[in-house]
Parts: C-alpha cells; structure tokens; sequence
C-alpha cells in the first residue's frame, strides 16, 4: 500500500544550512576570548549534540561560564552571522519551493534555539516552513523522537506520513526512533555506514516525487 507524503520535517543545522563552519568558528572565538583552547574536532565531535553537551565541552576547554550564559553568547553570535547571510544547502531552496507548490508543509526539528530556527524558516521560500520546534519547545531534544514527534503533532500529521531530512547521528536516531521515513544528507558529521535510512549524497536535483517515493 502506498503511503502518501504528508509533510517534510528538517533538521536545520548542516541539513538545511551549512551552519557548522559557523558554530565552530564561534566556538573558536569564545575559547580564546576566555583563555582556552578548542580544535576543529572538538566542534565537530558536537554536530547535531544538545546544547548542553557543548556547554560542558567548552567549559571543560576553559570557558568560564555558566552553561545558559555560554549557550546563549555562543548561539547570539550564530544568529548574527545568519542574519547577514543564509548559507542553504545546495538543493534545499529549490526543494523547499517545489513542496510549497504541491501543498506540502514543512517544519523545522532542532536542537538550536526556536529563534535561530524561526530566523530561517522566515529567509526561506515563502510560506515554506510552517513550523518550527526548537531545543526549548520539548523536553528531551536529539536523539530522542520528541521533537520529530512534536513537529508532526504541530503539522497535524501522522509521523508515518513524514519524512525527515538529517546529517548527524544524533539527528538520524531521533528520525528514525519517531517513526519517519529518514534521510540521511551527509555533511559535516561522520554518519553510520548503513541503516534503516536513505543516504543522498545531496539534495541537489532532488524533487518531490523522490521524497514521495520514500514512503512507498
């Protein structure tokens, strides 16, 4: 039986948008601002992790700050920078559009804050993004479902109807655990070699038959 398409649900960092160079710079410039050190695998080793995980990580690099005050100075200065200019993935704005032509609402999942998330939805194609769920509206954000779960509830869709779009590990095991059919869009974070998920190498060309296709 086949399935019909319901709705695309989007992690946003590195899936969305190669905002990972970003973080990591922002992480570098608070290590030193602080007296501390950070390298490139440090920032790498936290794609797609909660919030509060880099806060333990830079403070253990030498950031002395308390975690909400770190998480928040880190994520305003991302927020800046994403407000100059938005770095899509390549595909993403024309795959955003073609669902938007079809009917098919979208929704943003992260474990980023609901403002750096509405920041996005809002530069992306008109009336594209119609939701968005952030670190601060779940409980337990990746690699737990919640916040697949509380994107479909917000889209009011069932979740088997869906399909998730990730790049991390932590991402792909909250898609996969909420019952979305998921794709894996690699990019900075290493991935699992093989899974109960589809690997794109890009979403470059992709439509919305291919994501249709997913459910059948």
């Amino acid at each position: 039986m086949t399935t019909t398409l319901a709705a695309v649900l989007w992690d946003m960092d590195g899936t969305l948008i190669d905002s990972e160079p970003i973080w990591i710079a922002q992480q570098f410039a608070l290590a030193e601002q602080h007296g501390g050190t950070w390298s490139t695998e440090q920032g790498l080793a936290l794609v797609g992790a909660d919030m509060h995980d880099t806060a333990v990580a830079m403070q253990a690099a030498g950031v002395e700050l308390e975690s909400a005050e770190l998480v928040a100075t880190l994520e305003r200065a991302v927020i800046d920078s994403l407000r100059e200019t938005v770095p899509w993935r390549p595909g993403v704005r024309e795959l955003l559009a073609a669902l938007r032509r079809q009917g098919i609402p979208c929704a943003i999942a992260t474990t980023s804050s609901h403002e750096m998330a509405t920041l996005i939805a809002d530069a992306a194609p008109d009336g594209a993004i119609s939701v968005v769920v952030g670190s601060e509206d779940v409980v337990q954000t990746k690699p737990s479902p919640e916040p697949y779960l509380r994107a479909a509830e917000l889209l009011g869709v069932r979740i088997e109807q869906c399909v998730a779009v990730e790049d991390s590990p932590n991402g792909l095991a909250s898609a996969l655990a909420s019952g979305a059919a998921t794709i894996a869009v690699p990019n900075d974070a290493v991935l699992p070699a093989a899974g109960a998920f589809t690997t794109w190498p890009t979403l470059e060309g992709r439509t919305v038959a291919d994501l249709a296709a997913l459910l059948e």
